[in-house]
Parts: structure tokens; sequence; C-alpha cells
């Protein structure tokens, strides 16, 4: 499993998703239409703190978004600002997502020959975007997909293994040194 950088938690979606953000990225996205109101870098510092909170004092790696809100909230309040979050933040801001299982199932009877091209430019086509995290889900039934296979196997987890290095290789060649995180799932 990859670490998470030190200004990151896991944020547990209401739909059972969970994706790494910085409290940066959700910050604004959870005050909603107050945002406009405050000053984003004094929001940004009252998140980094309420990260630091979730991360040092109480030791997790993971919060769902209502709890982070909630915290968030209550910093703010204690500034004397009267804020409403809006906790339902099923949208990440600056996040770019894409269905390894639809790619699949486009590439037809062409199997891995179709698969890893389209793959590649579907990669490039959510990279034009100029995202922060950039998700592509549904790994395992894609795989099991591929393989033709009923249940997993040693060849689908060579398979997997074989899909995530092609997606980090092509962060690293189509986006060198730009700040995206890759999120497989």
């Amino acid at each position: 499993m990859i670490q998470l950088a030190d200004d990151y938690l896991v944020f547990q979606l209401n739909n059972g998703e969970s994706i790494p953000c910085s409290a940066e990225m959700v910050s604004i996205e959870l005050m909603g239409e107050s945002a406009a109101l405050f000053d984003r870098e004094f929001v940004q510092h009252a998140a980094t703190a309420v990260l630091h909170y979730f991360k040092q004092e109480l030791g997790r790696d993971s919060v769902t978004v209502g709890e982070f809100s909630l915290a968030l909230e209550r910093v703010l309040r204690g500034f004397g600002l009267s804020v409403s979050m809006s906790g339902s933040a099923a949208i990440i801001p600056g996040m770019a997502e894409a269905d390894l299982n639809r790619l699949e199932f486009d590439s037809g009877k062409g199997f891995e020959l179709v698969f890893f091209p389209r793959l590649r430019e579907e990669f490039q086509n959510q990279l034009r975007q100029s995202p922060q995290i950039l998700r592509f889900r549904g790994l395992r039934g894609c795989v099991k997909q591929l393989m033709g296979a009923r249940r997993w196997s040693a060849r689908c987890q060579i398979m997997q293994d074989q899909i995530v290095e092609f997606l980090r290789t092509c962060l690293c060649v189509e986006n060198p040194g730009a700040k995206c995180a890759l999120v497989v799932r």
C-alpha cells in the first residue's frame, strides 16, 4: 500500500468510497456558498489545523466528510465566524475520474491489445483537465473481464499489477513534475 503524504487524509464519502485528499482541496467545497465570504487562505489554514488534529492528535488516517466538516465548522466558529457547511461533498474539486470497466467493455474482443492503447488515450484525455487527483475505478472487475475469469487467480493478480504499473508509467511520462495524485481502485 502506498503511504499517504503528511498533508493528506483519506476522506470517506457518503456513498462508501474513500478518496485521499489534502485539507486544502476539500475545505472550500465543504463550505459551499459561504466560502466566498471568507479569505481563502484563512480557511485553508483552518482546514490544515483540523487535518493536523485528526492525524497527529487522534492518530487517524481516514475520516468521514461529515466528521471533517463538523470539526472545521467548530474551528471557524471559534474565530467568531458564522458558517454552514454543506457536509455532502460528493464531488471533490480538482478530481477527474475514469471507469476501467467501461474502457474494457469498449475495447470489445481485442483484450489487452486494444485495452492498453484505449487506457492511455483515456489517461491523456483526463489529464487535459489538469486534475489534482486522477482516479480510475473498477480495477478488479476490469481485470476479471480481460482475463475471462469468474474467480480471482494468480493470472488476474499479474494483470492487475500490469495495469497499475502502466498507469504509473503514464503519469510519469505524460505529466512529469506535476502534482497529480493517481488513485486506482
